[in-house]
């Protein structure tokens, strides 16, 4: 039991990295008061914890009806990961949110909110981490070992919550021109993720050859 614990939580937290998506989540609630923050912190984790406890009980039943594969996934999740990289590199997620504040004041809140996507979707329940669920539950028969793979994935998305609900220190830390610096930097990596989501999708479909070792 002890393995199977070990070996669950080493695999999720690298894969989920909540330290790496404490930045993020600072640049992509920039502006935010802290009681918005929060709310987006907990809703983002409680739907990733959700996401991930479904594929871990079903996902793979779930992409075999509806005739998606895993390599789908990735590339879909890699494309619209790409949109908010791209808004981060060239402020347009600032812009937009602004405008619809002045247009709609607080009602405009909801379409800015990140929290499911992209927080809970793919960052924090992406397709390495549905995969892995995938495969974890699947490796294991017994009610027990499956349960403590739950809740060790739960302990790894509560530590998510505790870097995200710190993330209102970092801002501070950095300040206004640190934020705008960090956020596009953080555009950059995330474009790069994407793209590596799809190039990784399009080899599971066996559309790239594996690069040699």
């Amino acid at each position: 039991m002890i393995e199977i614990a070990l070996t669950t939580f080493a695999t999720l937290i690298v894969i989920i990295d909540p330290i790496g998506l404490s930045p993020i989540f600072v640049a992509l609630t920039s502006g935010t008061s802290p009681a918005q923050r929060r709310k987006i912190a907990f809703t983002a984790c409680g739907i990733g914890f959700m996401i991930l406890a479904l594929f871990g009980l079903g996902g793979e039943k779930l992409l075999d009806v509806v005739g998606i594969g895993m390599p789908a996934f990735r590339i879909a999740g890699g494309l619209l990961l790409f949109l908010i990289a791209v808004e981060m590199l060239f402020e347009k997620r600032t812009q937009r949110r602004g405008k619809q504040a002045e247009d709609a004041g607080d009602a405009s809140q909801a379409d800015n909110d990140p929290s499911v996507f992209p927080l809970a979707t793919p960052l924090i329940a992406g397709p390495g981490a549905l995969t892995t669920m995938i495969l974890l539950v699947n490796e294991h028969d017994d009610f027990a070992s499956q349960a403590l793979i739950f809740v060790v994935m739960g302990a790894v998305v509560l530590s998510v919550l505790v870097m995200f609900l710190l993330g209102g220190i970092l801002e501070k830390i950095l300040g206004k021109v640190g934020i705008n610096v960090v956020t596009r930097l953080l555009g950059m990596l995330l474009a790069a993720l994407s793209v590596q989501f799809v190039i990784d999708g399009l080899r599971g479909a066996g559309f790239l050859a594996l690069s040699p070792t």
